[in-house]
């Protein structure tokens, strides 16, 4: 099948684009620079790289010796150069169906470069970290924004995640302003954001010296909060509102070399300390410019919407930079699927026309508990393509989606990427690729991926093993702020020559990859990657646990849940109580995501003899599976039947 009008018509076309960006990789991505403005141009190759920790530093150089502005090139180029400023960049929806607004691309960029200024007066320049904690509301685009209009490196945190959690990414990256709200309401629960800030930056005073001089308040202007509820320190707090009517709607652009930090993002490590990711300047643009634009074939009669939550790479990818790259129109989300009733997303769909929706399997699962009718009263008529993201879709879920939510004519893209890749790399195209329902299906243009066994030999043809990448793309992450050595350990270290992306992959006869799963101690819950060690060390913290050791369980809506394992101090009793405790001390640690959802009493571990704790078998006894293979190498194998005793009050 041809589509015409698609940006990549047929499968044809996509395997001479793809040749050609393996190939001839300057070429290629000197066409896709030809967009953009440059301040200076490259002076040499496009892209140099080593990915061999034994030839020495693992590095990635993208447009190097060229000048340029992230925020110049998505805002001021649509609304200058290809008169887009009455286009809306943002239809903003509230969590409430009652507060919504439009803000075109002209408003979009005046409020950037007040939000610039401002920074600006209180001090930020150029390399500086700005830590934002903001929900899902406008100041949170414009704050991003006015980051990398003025060079500063902006750390966006999820605004559901602890106070512990915010503290330790202010600290680990040295953030000099905080970005933060009063308060938001996750559907009918108010959190209050400010007080979580606040407590977040008294951990920051009794940890170490303190980075933040200042706080930069927003007063969410749909908030059912009294101003006197909100703590307030006249000294060290600033009040978005009045600040922002005293500046000017002009500022120009730090011009910034290629390779300058764009932002940090922490994503969960398997050693419990979350990492510092790091994406640089021109090779981001590119690489999310791009990726939009085919993925979701972007037509300028689009409107868009991505659900994610810009804390994560979804939401910095694929609702900030690249639809705005595209000059796209996107919708900005702030609610919850079910919020203030189950056809939320569906009446969201109808109300702005939408045309190209990604979502999470998570969210999909959820909706389809509650069947296709309330999806009737709603016209999906507008919807062109469907896309997933955050997880391996189950092919339950991709059918229901494809066939009610589709009603049969949108294709699915199903995205597989990490925070580390900085956009997709396996992907459908959709006129281009034929569907398989849960494959990931063919490498994006750039993108080399190989399938390795444990003793790193590439496998041909059919197989299963370890995913990795042979050559880098623009995209790609560039360092763990601050640890080059984390960095290089991590992603290059077990494969010299790859990147090494922590999952393993099938391919099938046709060439098709399907992701399995995770390889490290990591944990999908409902898209989100969680550290087993940071949960572990978290219920560590409690009085009463000796140890702890937590696996994932299969759960119909999240996809995988957490499943701990606690083996208690001595004359410590097990009881519901502390249980409630323990799943508020990880909330506390960590935040609600990480919230276990079954906790058992092991009187102890199954390990081997040389004291390795045997995940494997903790699985199987959490998912209740009796047949556990050779376990000739645990020390005490009457372990397994004491756990699959205390199994029953746990998870019956």
């Amino acid at each position: 099948m041809v589509v015409p009008d698609a940006h990549v018509p047929d499968f044809s076309c996509y395997l001479e684009l793809y040749k050609k960006s393996i190939e001839e990789p300057d070429v290629f991505w000197k066409e896709v620079a030809s967009d953009f403005y440059w301040k200076k141009p490259p002076t040499g190759q496009i892209l140099q790289y080593n990915f061999d920790v034994t030839k020495g530093n693992i590095y990635v150089k993208c447009m190097e010796g060229a000048t340029t502005n992230m925020c110049y090139n998505v805002l001021d180029r649509n609304v200058k150069d290809k008169n887009l400023g009455e286009r809306v960049a943002f239809y903003w929806e509230g969590n409430s169906p009652d507060h919504h607004m439009a803000i075109t691309y002209s408003q979009l960029l005046g409020q950037v470069c007040r939000c610039a200024n401002v920074l600006k007066q209180m001090g930020v320049r150029k390399g500086d970290r700005v830590a934002i904690y903001l929900p899902m509301i406008p100041e949170l685009v414009y704050t991003m924004l006015a980051c990398t209009r003025i060079g500063a490196v902006h750390s966006i945190v999820f605004a559901g995640f602890s106070s512990e959690s915010l503290c330790e990414r202010i600290l680990d990256s040295q953030c000099s302003i905080l970005v933060t709200a009063d308060g938001v309401h996750r559907g009918e629960k108010l959190i209050n954001l400010k007080q979580i800030a606040d407590e977040a930056l008294e951990k920051c005073k009794e940890k170490a010296s303190a980075t933040v001089k200042r706080c930069l308040v927003v007063k969410h202007h749909a908030l059912r909060i009294q101003s006197g509820d909100t703590p307030w320190d006249a000294a060290f707090d600033v009040c978005w509102e009045e600040v922002m009517g005293q500046v000017s709607e002009q500022c120009e652009p730090e011009w910034l070399d290629a390779e300058d930090p764009l932002f940090i993002l922490y994503t969960s490590g398997s050693t419990g300390k979350p990492k510092g990711v790091l994406h640089t300047v021109a090779g981001y643009l590119l690489y999310t410019f791009l990726t939009f634009k085919c993925v979701f074939d972007h037509q300028p009669d689009d409107v868009y919407w991505c659900t994610a939550d810009i804390g994560w790479i979804t939401g910095h990818s694929y609702i900030t930079y690249g639809p705005l790259a595209n000059g796209a129109t996107s919708v900005l989300f702030e609610g919850i699927p079910v919020h203030p009733h189950v056809g939320r997303f569906w009446e969201v769909i109808e109300k702005y026309r939408v045309t190209k929706f990604y979502t999470a399997p998570t969210a999909i699962r959820l909706l389809m508990k509650y069947g296709k009718e309330p999806l009737q009263k709603y016209d999906l008529s507008s919807l062109r393509i469907l896309g997933t993201v955050g997880e391996p879709i189950n092919p339950e879920a991709w059918h229901w989606y494809y066939e009610v939510v589709g009603q049969k004519r949108c294709p699915v893209v199903d995205t597989f990427w990490q925070t580390e890749t900085g956009g997709h790399v396996l992907t459908p195209l959709p006129a281009a690729t034929p569907l398989k329902p849960g494959s990931a299906t063919f490498p994006f243009f750039g993108v080399d991926p190989t399938i390795l066994n444990e003793h790193g030999e590439e496998l041909e043809g059919e197989a299963e093993g370890y995913l990795v990448f042979r050559q880098p793309w623009p995209g790609i992450m560039r360092t763990v702020y601050g640890n080059q050595e984390r960095f290089e350990n991590t992603y290059f270290k077990k494969f010299p020559g790859f990147y090494v992306t922590g999952d393993s992959c099938r391919r099938d006869r046709d060439g098709y990859y399907w992701i399995t799963g995770r390889i490290d101690d990591m944990i999908n819950v409902s898209g989100h990657l969680l550290s087993t060690a940071e949960i572990e060390s978290a219920l560590t913290e409690h009085g009463a646990v000796a140890e702890a050791a937590v696996v994932s369980r299969p759960h119909t809506v999240k996809g995988e849940c957490l499943y701990c394992f606690v083996t208690l101090k001595d004359c410590r009793e097990f009881n519901l109580t502390l249980v409630d405790e323990l799943k508020r001390q990880v909330r506390e640690k960590i935040g609600p995501i990480a919230t276990p959802d079954f906790i058992q009493n092991a009187p102890a571990l199954p390990k081997t003899r040389s004291g390795k704790i045997m995940r494997r078998v903790l699985r199987q006894i959490a998912r209740n599976e009796k047949d556990l293979g050779d376990l000739s190498t645990l020390a005490d194998p009457k372990v397994v039947e004491v756990l699959f005793s205390q199994r029953w009050e746990t998870a019956a």
